[in-house]
C-alpha cells in the first residue's frame, strides 16, 4: 500500500528533530540496546521504550512518511531513550559497531514472495550475516510474521546464523504488538521465532 505523503515529513524537519537521515555511527552508552528494523508507525518500539526507560531503543524505518509517525509518538510520549533512523537495513553496518546490540526485532517484514526477490527479505542470509556482526554474544533476534512461507523459509535461513531457541506457530497476544499485528490477528495465526547468537561456540 502506498503511504500517504505527510507535509512535515521532510529531511530538514526530521533532521532538526534528531532523526538520523544519513548513515553515521551511533555512539551507544547504554548497557541494554534493542533495535527494531522496519518499525512501521512505531507502536511496538515506542511501547517498549516507554516501559523500559533505562534501556536504549532504536527504530529503523526506510519510508520517511511512516518514520514521521514514529517521531510523533516519540515526542508525544517524551521518550528520551528512543533513537530514530530513517534509513535502509542494507546500510546497517554504517550505524552500528560490532557487538553493540542486545536484541533485534523484525516485525512483519515484507515477505517478497517471488523467488527472484527473496534476497530482499530482511531475514535473507546477506542481512543475517550483518545482524550477527552487530549483535552481542548471547544476544537475540526475534522475528514475527503472518506469512507462513516467509516464516518457514526464515527458519531455514536463520539456522545457519543463530541457535533457534523458540518457535511459535500461533503466538499469543501481548502488550507489545505492532499496528499491523493487531489488525492481522483477526485473520489468522501469528508466527514467531527467536534466535540466539553464540559467538563463543567452538
Amino acid at each position: 500500500m502506498r503511504q500517504k505523503r505527510i507535509k512535515n515529513a521532510t529531511k530538514e524537519n526530521m533532521t532538526s528533530e534528531g532523526v538520523l537521515i544519513e548513515p553515521s555511527k551511533i555512539h551507544i552508552t547504554h548497557d541494554m540496546v534493542s533495535l527494531e528494523i522496519g518499525s512501521g508507525k512505531g507502536k511496538f518500539i515506542t511501547s517498549l521504550a516507554a516501559d523500559f526507560p533505562d534501556q536504549l531503543f532504536i527504530a529503523m524505518e526506510v519510508n520517511i512518511n511512516v518514520c514521521y509517525r514514529i517521531l510523533e509518538k516519540r515526542n508525544e510520549l517524551n521518550l528520551k531513550n528512543l533513537i530514530i533512523i530513517c534509513g535502509d537495513a542494507t546500510h546497517i553496518l554504517d550505524y552500528f559497531d560490532d557487538n553493540s546490540i542486545d536484541n533485534i526485532y523484525l516485525n512483519f517484514s515484507d515477505p517478497w514472495p517471488k523467488k527472484r526477490h527473496h534476497k530482499r527479505r530482511l531475514t535473507a542470509p546477506s542481512f543475517l550475516k550483518d545482524y550477527v556482526s552487530i549483535i552481542k554474544n548471547k544476544g537475540t533476534i526475534q522475528f514475527r510474521t503472518d506469512h507462513l512461507d516467509l516464516f518457514n523459509d526464515s527458519i531455514e535461513y536463520m539456522k545457519n546464523f543463530f541457535n533457534i531457541v523458540d518457535i511459535q506457530s500461533n503466538l499469543d497476544e501481548s502488550i507489545y504488538m505492532t499496528e499491523y499485528e493487531i489488525r492481522k490477528r483477526q485473520e489468522g495465526p501469528i508466527y514467531q521465532l527467536i534466535g540466539r547468537v553464540q559467538k563463543d561456540a567452538s
